[in-house]
């Protein structure tokens, strides 16, 4: 499965969900990726709700098709003071 493949599954199952897919620093397995992903349903949401979230979007593609996933996730306002 390819970065535009998960962007597209997150994007899918979350709301207004904006995600960005890389491979993490010293990976060079296409499996190994890192997910950053910003959307309002993570508003009030523990950091573990929001992870779950994002697993739950990908559903069995997590088992069968993504070895690894970093995942940052952050509501537009938390994401907006960690750019800042």
């Amino acid at each position: 499965m390819n970065a535009d493949e998960v962007a597209e599954l997150i994007e899918s199952g979350l709301e207004d969900a904006d995600v960005t897919i890389t491979h993490p620093r010293g990976s060079h397995d296409e499996d190994h990726l890192a997910a950053l992903v910003v959307s309002p349903a993570f508003e009030g949401k523990t950091l573990v709700e929001q992870h779950r979230m994002v697993y739950d979007a990908l559903g069995d593609h997590m088992t069968t098709d993504i070895h690894a996933l970093e995942v940052k996730t952050y509501a537009p306002e938390e994401y907006e003071e960690y750019e800042g």
